[in-house]
This record gives C-alpha cells, sequence and structure tokens, in this order.
C-alpha cells in the first residue's frame, strides 16, 4: 500500500477501510485545521457522532465545548480526532450502547493515527483518557500519577481525562471539582504550546 502524502488521502483510505467486526460501518475523521497549537485525542466514536459523521458532538463533546470555552481555546483553531475510528458497539433492543476497543483493536488503528498526526502537525498532542494513551504511547500509563506533560514517540503530548469520565462522575461537588482540573489540564497544555512555538 502506497503510504497517503496527504490527510485527505489518509483520510480517504480511513472512510474505505472494511471496519471490524462489532465497529459501525461509517469511520468518523478527524477535523480541524493543519498545524494547530493542539490535536485532542479521544476514545472513538459515539453513536452520535457516527450518526452525524463528526467528533465530539454527542454529551462529551459539548461539556469539552464547554471546558475548551472555558479555557479560552477556540475549538475551530484545535484538532480533534479518536485512536479508533469506527464505534464500536453492542446492540441492545434498538439502542447501541459503547462498547470500550481491546488492546487488538487500539493497535489495528494505531497506524493511521500516527499517520494522521505525523500529516497534522500540532505542537502538542492531548491524550484523553485511557485508550488514546495507549494508542500514542503504545503501552498503558495510569492516568493518575501521569498526568501532565509527556512524550509520545518523541512529540510532545499531554495526558488528560476523556471528558465523557466526568459525565460518570455521580456527585455534583465531585464533577465540579474534576471539570474544573480538566479546564486546568487544557490551559496547561496550550501553555505548553506556546512554550514550543517559542522554541521552534
Amino acid at each position: 500500500m502506497t503510504t497517503p502524502r496527504t490527510l485527505k488521502a489518509l483520510n480517504r483510505l480511513i472512510a474505505q477501510a472494511e471496519p471490524l467486526t462489532g465497529f459501525a460501518a461509517r469511520a468518523v475523521l478527524g477535523e480541524g485545521p493543519l498545524h494547530p497549537d493542539l490535536a485532542l485525542v479521544g476514545e472513538q466514536p459515539g453513536d452520535q457522532e457516527e450518526m452525524e459523521g463528526h467528533p465530539f458532538v454527542g454529551p462529551a463533546g459539548k461539556l469539552l465545548n464547554r471546558a475548551l470555552a472555558d479555557a479560552g481555546i477556540d475549538r475551530a483553531q484545535v484538532y480533534v480526532t479518536n485512536a479508533v475510528k469506527h464505534f464500536k458497539y453492542e446492540q441492545r433492543g434498538k439502542r447501541r450502547l459503547h462498547s470500550k476497543p481491546n488492546a487488538g483493536e487500539v493497535k489495528h488503528y494505531r497506524w493511521w493515527l500516527e499517520k494522521e498526526l505525523d500529516l497534522v502537525q500540532p505542537k502538542v498532542t492531548v491524550a484523553m483518557g485511557a485508550t488514546a494513551i495507549l494508542a500514542l504511547a503504545g503501552k498503558t500509563i495510569p492516568i493518575a500519577r501521569n498526568r501532565g506533560p509527556a512524550e509520545f514517540d518523541g512529540h510532545p503530548g499531554f495526558i488528560t481525562v476523556h471528558p465523557s469520565s466526568l459525565l460518570r462522575i455521580p456527585d455534583s461537588a465531585g464533577r465540579h471539582r474534576a471539570f474544573a482540573q480538566f479546564v486546568a489540564d487544557l490551559r496547561a497544555a496550550e501553555r505548553l504550546a506556546r512554550v514550543k512555538k517559542k522554541a521552534a
């Protein structure tokens, strides 16, 4: 297979690729500008993302938009994508319930993600959640002990939680604290990107 030299060519390959068993048929591609300060990498598209064909448009995406706004970051200036490009789900009646991709499935999609980021060339890549970390680092790294600046294959990175994890916090006080910390992480990642830009 010829290595794609543009993001458009890579996206064409991803869109034409057969999904793995248990995955939705349509790939959801990354979106945003080339050469951004930040690229945000999540786990996989959800039900709503797969239906609409855009990343982070469901409940986690709305929370991410709020966090970016609170951090003073324009989402239109950020590249947003997922480690896994197809929605993995279990059918329950008429509902499609999110199913976490396993390590083998993450590895299957890793080449695409690495090539995508090579073409996008962000100053800093933010891994949001364990699946994104596994995809970017090639190994499991605990979030709690490693939250903050990181390095992914020699490229500047930042580790934080996935916004969907905030939605699962049962008490409002805990949710509020976790959201504030997530906003602080996004600000710190942007500051890191500015430092990298000055050093370039």
